[in-house]
């Protein structure tokens, strides 16, 4: 309920930072608390996208944009394998009250769907002022909490803020990843008809979940291919037992490093197979070490849908989606190993590719869900190296 004007309102929700700040508000969506990182997100539209995206497991979202929520939720608009998983945001940060849903898509209230997820919302903050601070101090620990009664424990939340780990040396892959193999079945969205039915694939693509987005999956329906998706625990001889013409390493959630100590000599090994490897994310940055490169910590991360990066091997600057608080450090790429993208905002890397092999990645999301459809061409790309190993013509990029 909205309060009239001029009245005092008890808060129903809290963020309590590591350092003890508090930020009070009123509480929606699940009750409880969390433990997570505070980051921010740019993005005008796809908060349902957003807040189900796997990688965002262990972190808070704050929505820079104002009005959230206000078209509701459905069921279609969510990115994680396994909704009954919950695996995602666990908390999220607006400025303004929820709104009743309106747009023709909305199945139901959001307030009613951040229930379903279990994601505790905190609204009527200054979230524009929250991300300046995170711009400035970095992305910082803390614990948010909601009760209807407004009954909060400071000292204890500040406790528990601080003794948290933090996302670094985090291995939140397994948490993320579905639990067994499965055949993925849907192609992508058309508008007002909903998901087609993925068609017969001709090549067959092995990807390997480390928190994968479903649409990074429909995309490589939509191009013709079967789908056959692994737990992040795979080991290379369960994937070259599948017979692949390619394998995708997905996106996910936590610090690439401890993924890496299971994940990196399973890459090493698919990459000497000569299978085309193609990888998004956090398998970007796991590619990357197992190259010989190194990752490193975020002052803030880069979460939006309004990010320039630069693709060296066609000279195109492309704005495209981003959700990561580690990032490839490119000075570390041996030799061999090419960047050939970087963001235009620092200058970071944001791909790689190994010469004389089919082998490459990128650090942004060209699913593009939600976000902008510039890059849908590495899809293209990565398809064009399976069909060459096939001995079959090449599709066009654009």
């Amino acid at each position: 309920m909205t309060p009239s004007p001029w009245t005092e309102t008890r808060p129903t929700a809290v963020l309590v930072f590591a350092d003890g700040t508090v930020i009070e508000g009123q509480g929606i969506g699940a009750t409880g608390r969390a433990q997570a990182e505070v980051c921010f997100n740019t993005a005008l539209t796809g908060y349902q996208e957003i807040l189900t995206d796997p990688s965002y497991l262990g972190q808070i979202v704050t929505f820079t944009f104002p009005h959230i929520g206000n078209i509701g939720a459905n069921g279609e608009d969510i990115e994680d394998l396994t909704p009954a998983g919950r695996i995602g945001a666990v908390g999220a940060i607006f400025k303004a009250s929820i709104t009743a849903p309106s747009n023709y898509r909305a199945a139901g209230p959001f307030d009613e769907w951040l229930k379903t997820r279990g994601i505790i919302g905190l609204t009527g903050v200054d979230t524009r002022a929250l991300t300046a601070w995170i711009r400035e101090n970095g992305a910082p620990n803390a614990v948010i909490a909601h009760d209807p009664d407004g009954n909060f424990d400071i000292p204890a939340l500040k406790a528990l803020a601080a003794e948290w780990s933090g996302l670094e040396g985090l291995d939140l892959a397994k948490d993320a990843t579905s639990g067994q193999s499965s055949i993925w079945t849907q192609g992508p969205w058309v508008w007002d008809e909903g998901y087609a039915d993925a068609a017969p694939g001709t090549a067959h693509i092995v990807a390997i979940d480390y928190g994968i987005k479903r649409n990074i999956l429909r995309l490589f329906s939509g191009l013709g291919c079967k789908v056959t998706v692994v737990p992040a625990t795979a080991s290379a001889e369960d994937v070259l037992a599948l017979s692949p013409d390619g394998v995708f390493l997905s996106n996910g959630p936590g610090d690439p490093a401890a993924t890496g100590i299971y994940a990196v000599p399973v890459i090493k090994k698919l990459i000497d197979s000569g299978l085309p490897v193609f990888g998004i994310c956090l398998g970007h940055q796991m590619l990357a070490l197992a190259l010989g490169g190194t990752t490193t910590k975020l002052h803030q991360g880069y979460h939006g849908a309004n990010h320039p990066v630069k693709d060296f091997t066609t000279g195109k600057v492309e704005i495209v989606s981003m959700n990561h608080g580690f990032a490839v450090d490119g000075t570390s790429l041996p030799e061999g190993v090419e960047e050939t993208h970087v963001s235009l905002f620092d200058g970071s890397n944001c791909g790689l590719r190994l010469v004389g092999k089919p082998v490459f990645s990128v650090q942004h999301h060209p699913e593009a869900s939600p976000g902008p459809q510039d890059s849908h061409y590495l899809f293209r790309r990565f398809m064009n190296m399976v069909r060459d190993r096939k001995g079959e013509p090449a599709l066009s990029e654009r």
